[in-house]
């Protein structure tokens, strides 16, 4: 959200705070109606007071369309959630999270102590990938050498299907997975 929104959004929750509270207090019988009637008048029939109630009025009015009809997140916010769209001269591509995480996913369960493994990628808007990685390993596998194994084959493989530069790959092991024996 834009600075000018943010602050107008708080101006405008404002306003609509104190309205909520006097409304309340007149509701039950706490602040008299005849004064506040009074202050109102008193606003709208002022030549300068009036103006500015006017003004500000529009604004709202305004500011209510257009969070109602217009979405603050515009194409680009879509785009960076879906995925990343690429563009030549010959058109665009669009390379999807779930593509990259599929990308992940296979390189991960083509290491042999790797078990199970559960991916979810994070795209900035310079179209920066950082990869999180969920593994449940077997007990034989040598977690350090694993994970930096994976890290770079992971950088690799995206780098060459993608072309794109994954600033990140996070690797949380979940469980070391017993290996399960056979019973002669």
């Amino acid at each position: 959200m834009k600075f000018l929104e943010k602050v107008t959004l708080m101006i405008y929750a404002s306003i609509m705070l104190m309205v909520s509270i006097i409304l309340c207090l007149l509701v039950f019988g706490w602040l008299d109606t005849e004064l506040v009637g009074n202050i109102i008048i008193a606003t709208i029939t002022g030549e300068t007071t009036s103006k500015i109630v006017l003004g500000v009025s529009v604004l709202f009015i305004l500011l209510s369309i257009k969070c109602i009809f217009f979405d603050g997140n515009s194409k680009d916010n879509t785009t960076e959630k879906q995925g990343v769209l690429l563009e030549n001269e010959s058109g665009k591509l669009m390379i999807s999270k779930e593509t990259i995480q599929n990308l992940v996913n296979s390189v991960a369960l083509n290491f042999q102590s790797a078990e199970d493994v559960s991916t979810r990628v994070e795209l900035d808007k310079e179209n920066n990938v950082k990869v999180f990685v969920n593994l449940i390993v077997n007990e034989e596998a040598v977690i350090k050498d694993l994970s930096a194994n994976l890290q770079a084959r992971i950088k690799e493989k995206v780098k060459t299907a993608t072309d794109l530069e994954v600033k990140e790959v996070n690797i949380t092991v979940k469980k070391v997975a017993p290996t399960q024996q056979e019973t002669d």
